[in-house]
This record gives structure tokens, sequence and C-alpha cells, in this order.
């Protein structure tokens, strides 16, 4: 996909009031310190769009990203992150969960897993989750630069398997060589184009 433009549209904080919907929206999610904002400025040629964070757990908000002025690439908080006070994951939750849940125009859920750890018991969670939701997800592996090939290839299998699913429908990729870019923009168009018209 040719970025002709890309800019921060605005961050929803618990309380706030989501933009208006005149945007098809995929969603970014993924455990904290996984690569979410170092995909996303991969994916749209932009190195400070999604800001990313020594600290993980740090961002509170969804952040939208226009792109293209057609369609939003939206942010969600991280996850999993033992150093972030509790109070702050019950802000967060109710507001990822609302967003996945009531949101028309969202057409889909990036999730993203880090390929040197493996879905994590809350990657299996929020993938279910959205299955009972009946939301596309594209389930992408990060951070593949990490690994050899082999081990790569290891983490692929046991990552298909517990998640139910082909090899195939998983997405490598690495922001350091931008490996998957083209593929993961493809999958993301296609959920675009086939999803319900708004």
């Amino acid at each position: 996909m040719k970025i002709q433009s890309a800019e921060f549209l605005t961050s929803v904080y618990p309380g706030d009031k989501y933009p208006p919907g005149r945007y098809t929206e995929v969603a970014f999610a993924g455990r904290s310190n996984v690569g979410k904002s170092s995909l996303i400025n991969t994916l749209v040629n932009r190195k400070g769009l999604a800001r990313t964070s020594s600290s993980p757990g740090k961002t509170q908000s969804i952040n939208f990203y226009l792109i293209n002025r057609s369609v939003c690439l939206v942010d969600l908080p991280g996850y999993g992150y033992a150093k972030v006070p509790q109070q702050v994951h019950k802000r967060w939750s109710p507001l990822i969960e609302d967003y996945c849940r009531n949101r028309k125009n969202l057409c889909g859920v990036v999730v993203i897993i880090d390929a040197r750890i493996g879905p994590t018991p809350l990657d299996l969670s929020l993938i279910q989750w959205l299955r009972t939701l009946s939301k596309s997800s594209i389930i992408t592996m990060t951070k593949a630069d990490k690994l050899s090939k082999n081990k790569m290839a290891q983490a692929l299998r046991q990552t298909a398997e517990a998640l139910s699913i082909n090899q195939e429908q998983i997405v490598t990729f690495s922001a350091h060589t931008g490996e998957g870019k083209k593929e993961l923009w493809q999958e993301i168009l296609h959920l675009i184009n086939v999803s319900k018209p708004l």
C-alpha cells in the first residue's frame, strides 16, 4: 500500500468520547513491550507517528492514526505488564472492551505476539474473546529478526497449534528489517474489503 499521508488524529482516555466514526478502523493489540508502536510506524513509513516508550505499559489511551485520509489504525493500550498499577488496569479494561465490542466501524484487530515468547495466556484470552465477538483478527508475530530460521519455524508451529490455526494464517514481522510489511498490509486491506459496508 502506498502511504500518501499519515497523521495523528486523537487520543481517547477512559470517560472520553470516541471520534466520529467516519473511517474504517483496524485496531492493534498486544502485550506491553511487544513492539506495537514500532510495527505501526513501519507500516506507515513514519518513524515517530506512534510514540514508542522505554516504560512498558505507559500508554493509557486509545490512539487513532488516520492513513491516506481513508482508514484509521487504532493503537490499543498494551496489557500484561506487571509494574502497571492495578487501578490503571481497571481503567484500561473497560475502555478496550467497550471499543472492541461497540465500535461499529472497527473491522478487525491485529493481535501482535512476540515471536521470542509465543502466545501468553493473556494473548490467548484476547483472541478467544475476539472470536466470541465475531471480530476478525490478524495474528502477527513480531521481532522475527531476533530468531534464527529454525527457531522462527518452531515458534510458528507452536503458535499455530496453540491458536488452532494454520501457520499460513500468521504473519511474521520485523520492524528492524521490514519483513512482513507487505504481507501484513495485504491482510489488513483484505480485512477492510471484506468487512460489511458501514
